[in-house]
């Protein structure tokens, strides 16, 4: 699928400088990218955004950064067919024990699934959050290659430029 429009991402203050770094999720690896792959996990909503970065105790402070997408290929894992066609399961994508897995097997079946998909050339994957509180409509955009061109144009809305 081809996406386009605006999408959210609520980062850790200490990355407000560098909103395309991706360096966060590369250093400690995330549900769908394994330690050592940048990713942007970002969100279509930004309520999902916040629920995202703050999956573990009370809301810390946050940075929230708009960016125009225009990302294609990306894995729609919304769709039953295509996780289906990867011989996987929502239960698997959903699975809490992926950072249990991820230190005792050096990845976990979610950050196979990732690694499967970007070598088949998909930018991004388009899937449910799993974010305590999320709903069936909280939906999240992981971003594994990104740049300021097709096809996988991703850019940092700031007008004012507030974060320069």
């Amino acid at each position: 699928m081809r996406y386009t429009g605006l999408l959210y991402r609520a980062l850790n203050p200490r990355w407000h400088r560098e909103p395309l770094s991706g360096e966060g999720a590369r250093l400690h690896g995330g549900r769908f990218n394994p330690k050592g792959a940048p990713a942007l996990y970002t969100a279509l909503s930004i309520a999902t955004a916040i629920r995202e970065t703050n999956q573990v105790g009370t809301l810390q402070p946050t940075t929230v950064v708009a960016y125009e997408a225009d990302l294609e290929p990306v894995f729609d894992a919304e769709d039953a067919a295509a996780p289906a066609a990867y011989d996987t399961a929502l239960e698997m994508l959903a699975a809490g024990d992926w950072r249990l897995r991820m230190r005792d097997e050096g990845k976990s079946p979610s950050q196979r699934l990732a690694e499967r998909l970007v070598a088949d050339g998909f930018v991004g994957m388009r899937v449910r959050s799993f974010a305590r509180g999320a709903g069936e409509d909280d939906l999240v955009m992981v971003v594994w290659s990104w740049g300021p061109s097709l096809p996988a144009r991703l850019t940092v809305v700031d007008d004012a430029g507030r974060l320069a």
